[in-house]
C-alpha cells in the first residue's frame, strides 16, 4: 500500500537531515565525552574546544533541545543514556559510528551532482577509505558486528569448517565469533595493511593470535590466500560492480578447497529493488560514495556466484544487511564425474 504524501509530512522529510546534522557537529567536536562526568558553561566548552562562543551556545542549545544534553542553570552535561552510548570511552560506544555518518553525510550532499554526471564519487576521496576517516570506518563497522556476529555465526552454522578466510575482514569481529563458535577452527583475515594492524591489536587482546594468520593485501588486486573449506565475505560485494564482484568470486573460488563454502552477508534486494527501504536507501549511499557500488538481488548475486563456478547457491536468511547467501565448490569427485558424462 502506497503511503499517503502531505505538506506536512513532505516537510518533515526534507528537514530530516537538521537533526542528524546537528548530532553530528556534537559528535565530532566530541562534546559528549567532554561533559559526561561534569557540567560546564557554554564559555568552557568554547574555551576548551577554541570554539566560537555564539556557535557553541547555539550548537549545545540544540544538542539539549534534541535531548543528547541536560542544560541546567546554564551548564551543560551528557545526559545519561547518551553518555553510555556516545563518551568515546564508554565500552558500549557507538560513537565511531556516529562519526563514519559525518563521512557518509559529505558524500551524500553531492548525489544530484553525481546523478547529473557533474561529479564522481569515491570512498577513497573524503570518505570512508579515506586516510583521515578509515579508523572510524573501522570502528563504526566492530560497533555494528560485535552484536550481531555471534547470531549470523550460528545462522551460517560452520560445522566441520577447519580453515575459514575472512576477507575484508576488518578488524576480525566475524573471525572472533567463529572461532568462538568453532574451537578447533583456524583463520586467515584477508585486508589492506592498515586495518590488518587494527586487527592484531583486536586478535591479541583476544588472546587468539595463535589461532589467526594475518594477510595484508587488496583484493581488487592480489590473488587470496589458499587453502580454506570456508569462505566468508561480509558487507563487501555493495561497494562493488557485477564485474568487480565476479572477479572477486573468482578469486574466493580459487582460494577454496573443493568441496568448500563461500559464506557472503549484505542486503539483498527484491526482484524489482524497492525492498527492502533500507536496502534501496544504501543503495543510494554506494550511488554516493563508490564509482561502481549497489545493492544486488540474489537473482545477481546468484549469476556472479556462478559464473564464478559455485553451485548449489541459496539464500539462507533473509534480514537487511545480515541476510546469507551460500554457494559451494564442487568435490573433485563431482567435477570428476561430471567430466567423464561429458
Amino acid at each position: 500500500m502506497q503511503a499517503k504524501h502531505t505538506a506536512d509530512s513532505i516537510l518533515e522529510t526534507a528537514r530530516g537531515f537538521m537533526a542528524s546534522r546537528i548530532l553530528l557537529c556534537g559528535a565530532e567536536l566530541d562534546i559528549f565525552s567532554l561533559v559526561v562526568r561534569e557540567s560546564l558553561t557554554a564559555e568552557q566548552i568554547a574555551t576548551v574546544k577554541k570554539a566560537d562562543l555564539r556557535a557553541m551556545t547555539i550548537l549545545l542549545d540544540a544538542l539539549s533541545a534534541l535531548g543528547f544534553l541536560v542544560k541546567t542553570g546554564g551548564r551543560y552535561q551528557t545526559t545519561p543514556s547518551a553518555a553510555e552510548l556516545l563518551n568515546s570511552e564508554a565500552p558500549e560506544s557507538i560513537l565511531p559510528m556516529v562519526l563514519h555518518m559525518g563521512a557518509v553525510w559529505r558524500n551524500w550532499s553531492s548525489i544530484t551532482d553525481i546523478v547529473l554526471d557533474k561529479t564522481k564519487a569515491g570512498m577513497k576521496k573524503g570518505g570512508a577509505l579515506a586516510e583521515d576517516n578509515i579508523k572510524a570506518f573501522i570502528g563504526a563497522m566492530h560497533v555494528v558486528a560485535s552484536k550481531m556476529a555471534p547470531k549470523v555465526v550460528a545462522a551460517i552454522n560452520p560445522g566441520s569448517a577447519r580453515n575459514l578466510i575472512d576477507v575484508g575482514g576488518a578488524s576480525g569481529s566475524y573471525t572472533l565469533a567463529f572461532l568462538s563458535a568453532a574451537s578447533e577452527m583456524k583463520a586467515t583475515i584477508f585486508d589492506l595493511p592498515p586495518v590488518i594492524e587494527m586487527a592484531r591489536e583486536r586478535i591479541q587482546a583476544a588472546g587468539l593470535a595463535h589461532r589467526v594468520n594475518l594477510v595484508p593485501g587488496d583484493f581488487y588486486r592480489d590473488e587470496l590466500p589458499a587453502g580454506h573449506d570456508l569462505a566468508i565475505l561480509s558487507a563487501i560485494i555493495h561497494q562493488n560492480s557485477p564485474e568487480q564482484n565476479e572477479t572477486l568470486f573468482g578469486k574466493m573460488y580459487r582460494c577454496l578447497d573443493p568441496g568448500g563454502r563461500i559464506v557472503i552477508r549484505d542486503h539483498v534486494m527484491s526482484p524489482d529493488r524497492t525492498e527492502p527501504l533500507e536496502g534501496a536507501l544504501f543503495a543510494v549511499n554506494m550511488l554516493a560514495g563508490t564509482a561502481g557500488g549497489n545493492t544486488y538481488t540474489f537473482e545477481e548475486i546468484e549469476a556472479g556466484l556462478a559464473a564464478a563456478g559455485f553451485t548449489r547457491i541459496r539464500q539462507i536468511q533473509t534480514m537487511g544487511m545480515f541476510s546469507l547467501v551460500e554457494g559451494f565448490k564442487a568435490h573433485l569427485s563431482s567435477v570428476a564425474g561430471t567430466q567423464a558424462v561429458h
